[in-house]
């Protein structure tokens, strides 16, 4: 076997260069796996504009897709050359916050304090998966078999942004006749208003501009899309919901205007359930937060992990229910994947979702 592998290495903000690496070692309860394709997620992309800080030398990428390469001595349960994925979020299993249920947060207490995103290692805080190889930590709680019929495009969504959608609806709590709101029909947003019509919305309402991202946001469930570059999305929301407002809305991008957006269409009593990456300060108004009286949740999510909700999201998948593999509008080789990332941060040529193969 080879010692050295390549890898999509963070080297300074707005410089990620495909560069070379050793294969790492594999410990007990590890496992290394052999990615065949993975992607380019947009927390990637805040990465490599320096607006989310990770260290120089840091292999970038949370969405493997792969084969079992080694095996930790102790990991029983898998076979080497089985297809798995891993989710963006490896929780370990045993820590307090796994233990309490709160896998995405495992590992975030320190010595000196709290200190969110603990699960999120892959690309955050050890190497990730833009890489020909990719080592799996705690993999008896992470690895996901792919059940078989299943193609890489299909489940390359569920290690993150088929989880992190979904995860949204279900922290919003949508009821069976529920009015939703979705803010920004990109990968995520797109992901939201799936999950939003699988938890039994009545009627969903997605705020959009790109024509491509409205006709998609139309195949996941959306039944009204609103342009909010031609009228007021709040104005358009109460409108639609005749003066109601909705009972979720979902902010899938990251901008105090999405924000504020979701937060004024609302009804008394409503959530709003909030997915972006935010990397500016938010400002909350008090006239849409009803000077703090109005009732309303406002929850964040950090996409599920472990073997068992990647087991679920793949479950969907082979259900029929969503077709992930729609999202993927580019595809790309692993030596290529540094015009890949051009393409992506300048969202050129209608790009949602690159495949990269290795």
């Amino acid at each position: 076997m080879a010692t050295k592998m390549r890898a999509a290495i963070f080297v300074e903000p707005g410089r990620i260069i495909l560069g070379e690496k050793p294969i790492p070692d594999v410990g007990p309860l590890d496992a290394l796996i052999r990615i065949t394709t993975t992607t380019i997620c947009g927390t990637d992309v805040h990465i490599l504009k320096g607006e989310y800080p990770v260290a120089s030398g840091l292999t970038i990428g949370h969405e493997p897709v792969g084969v079992i390469e080694k095996l930790g001595s102790t990991v029983r349960g898998y076979q080497e050359g089985q297809r798995v994925i891993a989710g963006a979020i490896t929780p370990s299993g045993w820590s307090n916050a796994s233990l309490d249920g709160c896998h995405s947060q495992c590992g975030a207490g320190t010595a000196h304090g709290w200190k969110p995103l603990g699960g999120w290692r892959f690309g955050n805080t050890i190497d990730g998966a833009q890489a020909d190889y990719l080592l799996v930590p705690d993999a008896m709680a992470n690895l996901a078999p792919i059940p078989d019929g299943l193609t890489d495009e299909q489940v390359l969504m569920c290690p993150d942004i088929l989880s992190t959608g979904f995860g949204g609806a279900e922290s919003g709590r949508i009821r069976i006749g529920d009015v939703v709101a979705v803010f920004a029909q990109g990968p995520i947003g797109l992901c939201a208003t799936a999950g939003a019509r699988l938890m039994g919305a009545s009627e969903i309402i997605a705020v959009e501009s790109v024509p491509a991202r409205v006709a998609l946001s139309r195949k996941m469930g959306a039944d009204h899309v609103v342009d909010f570059t031609s009228e007021d999305p709040v104005s358009a929301i109460m409108r639609i919901t005749k003066g109601r407002g909705v009972d979720v809305a979902i902010e899938a991008l990251g901008r105090q205007q999405t924000f504020e957006w979701a937060l004024r269409s609302l009804r008394p009593g409503g959530t709003l359930s909030s997915l972006g990456v935010y990397s500016e300060d938010l400002h909350i108004p008090v006239g849409a937060f009803a000077a703090g009286l109005g009732d309303h949740r406002i929850v964040t999510t950090l996409c599920p992990g472990g073997k068992e909700r990647m087991r679920r999201l793949m479950a969907v998948v082979g259900a029929g229910r969503i077709d992930a593999s729609a999202l993927v509008t580019h595809r790309f080789r692993l030596d290529d994947i540094v015009t890949a990332y051009d393409l992506s941060a300048h969202q050129r040529d209608g790009v949602l979702k690159i495949a990269i193969s290795t």
